[in-house]
């Protein structure tokens, strides 16, 4: 393949790991080099944005509070819009997202979902086998030859009209320790975005489909800018007229819902909307607002989309994409069918639908789903609420949305068993994650890194601020548990104890690494700083 590198030194990227014979093609000369280029350009303006991060969050755990930045303020009250969304992305009522191994790959483009996000973050554990695998299994999608037999000798292949394709990059916070450029190792988001574009963007762009991609985890429009730097470059390396990659930006961190008109505006050219990443955004909100004990958190199942932060930011998440012509996107549904209990099936069922009419009457152009068996019934709700294919001419200026109600603290309580529960999560995603699987099911949920994060994060929420107020019912008193009891570390660790053995022997993803997995939960919580990332300290330990 013949790409134009803007003359990027001659050395290319490094392998620091073996590849086998069916991935060797995914990362040879060609796409090294690209890489490198890729590296070498836009890697030290995104180490510059990780320290603006750091250094952000050093005066949020001062006392300083997120806000609509003022220097801002001209975009905001400017009139403008995106560019025009194409054809193939004009309805998008139902997106379905999953990891990138081979079966899944054709099952959700099979779906009936009008979208498939091919997700390398949080629902794929980086080994690079699994991301090599990934790129591959994408690249035969992309050329119409994908398929699969099961052990069984089940055959799977895509049928005609299948969803329209995205890819969901790492963030730009974690590295890709396999490949080095320079003795540096690159970005895991460069890896995952440069291999997918260096393969597959020409085809998808004479298909009139794409390519699309859904970035996660931006905390700044300044973050959001260099996406479309990096693009403008693969662009033009990739012989592609400029605008030609098309992206849906995550709203996942607390810092961004500030930012979410200038996140419009630095991608106008290419973003055809915003997601309601909800399960990452909890999790922002209690990483953000770590230091302040009057914004402590209830337990998870009581942090529903209709508190009032969640709620406010759902709605202002709306009226900004609407105000610019972009799509706004609703969250995940995470529940998974449960075969063996039809009442119990029927309750998750019906959970789905209740978020989904909530989602669809608000104002949301689409929503997701976590399982192919959820697509008829997200669709079904959608279907009959959105006759049209989209909901952009639903403004809602009725929302307002102040910094105070964005940040406003969600009442509730901690149980005993809600505290067991993420004890529980942490432990089973983190030992299924260093063992190399990303998105597990748990519970009649399919977890991913998002939700053990919310569970590790509220952990160490609790019990380093037991001893003074929170913002739950017994605000102004220490922290306890809805009989009374303290939450204290002596409850966690003869929690994570019990935990740890009952699953030591119990069947399931990960189980040999159950020890090595509750001995780094157990650090992360007692530290004195809750960790940026559960899958950044993880890192090392995978195969």
């Amino acid at each position: 393949m013949a790409v134009s590198l803007h003359a990027s030194p001659a050395t290319p990227a490094r392998i620091t790991d073996a590849l086998n014979a069916t991935t060797a093609g995914v990362l040879d000369a060609d796409a090294l080099a690209f890489l490198a280029a890729l590296h070498r350009r836009f890697d030290p303006t995104r180490r510059a944005l990780l320290q603006t991060r750091a250094a952000r969050r050093a005066r949020f755990d001062a006392g300083e509070l997120p806000d609509f930045l003022a220097e801002t303020r001209a975009i905001r009250d400017g009139e403008w819009k995106v560019a025009p969304i194409p054809a193939a992305l004009q309805d998008r009522r139902v997106e379905i997202t999953g990891p990138v191994d081979r079966k899944m790959i054709i099952n959700a483009l099979n779906s009936g979902a009008k979208v498939f996000m091919a997700d390398f973050e949080d629902s794929t554990a980086p080994t690079f086998a699994n991301l090599l695998d990934g790129q591959r299994n994408l690249r035969d999608a992309v050329a119409g030859a994908i398929d699969y037999t099961s052990p069984e000798g089940k055959r799977y292949e895509v049928k005609p009209n299948p969803a329209v394709l995205m890819v969901r990059p790492r963030g730009w916070h974690l590295p890709e320790r396999h490949v080095e450029v320079d003795g540096e190792a690159l970005s895991g988001s460069l890896f995952d975005f440069g291999l997918f574009a260096l393969h597959n963007a020409k085809a998808l762009h004479t298909a009139g489909r794409g390519p699309c991609f859904y970035l996660p985890k931006m905390e700044s429009h300044r973050e959001a800018a260099l996406w479309n730097e990096v693009m403008n470059h693969a662009e033009d390396a990739l012989g592609l007229p400029r605008g030609a990659m098309k992206v849906t930006v995550l709203i996942e961190t607390l810092p961004a819902v500030f930012e979410m008109d200038e996140i419009l505006h630095a991608l106008r050219t290419r973003i055809t909307g915003l997601n309601c990443g909800r399960w990452d955004y909890i999790f922002s909100y209690i990483k953000t607002l770590r230091a302040h004990r009057d914004r402590v958190l209830p337990e998870r199942g009581q942090v529903l989309m209709t508190v009032p932060f969640l709620k406010a930011y759902s709605e202002l998440l709306i009226k900004t994409c609407h105000s610019r012509g972009a799509f706004a996107m609703g969250g995940m549904a995470a529940q998974i069918p449960i075969n063996h209990d039809p009442a119990a099936n029927e309750a998750a069922l019906a959970k789905v639908r209740a978020d989904k009419l909530r989602e669809v009457t608000a104002g949301h152009d689409g929503t997701w789903v976590a399982h192919p068996a959820l697509v008829p019934v997200a669709k079904a709700i959608f279907d009959e609420y959105m006759p049209t294919p989209n909901q952009l001419t639903v403004l809602r200026a009725d929302v307002v949305a102040d910094r105070d109600t964005l940040l406003a603290p969600s009442v509730g309580t901690i149980t005993h068993a809600g505290f067991a529960a993420n004890v529980e999560i942490c432990l089973r995603y983190l030992s299924a994650w260093i063992d190399g699987q990303g998105c597990v099911p748990i519970h009649h949920l399919m977890e991913d890194a998002a939700t053990a994060e919310i569970s590790r994060a509220q952990l160490w929420q609790w019990l380093h601020h037991a001893d003074g107020p929170a913002g739950l019912e017994s605000a102004g008193a220490a922290l306890a548990f809805d009989d009374g009891a303290p939450v204290d570390f002596a409850i966690f660790d003869a929690t994570l104890a019990t935990v740890r053995q009952r699953l030591s022997s119990t069947p399931m993803p990960g189980q040999a690494r159950v020890g090595e997995a509750a001995d780094l939960l157990g650090k992360l919580t007692h530290a004195d700083t809750l960790a940026d990332f559960l899958t950044l300290a993880a890192y090392p330990l995978l195969p």
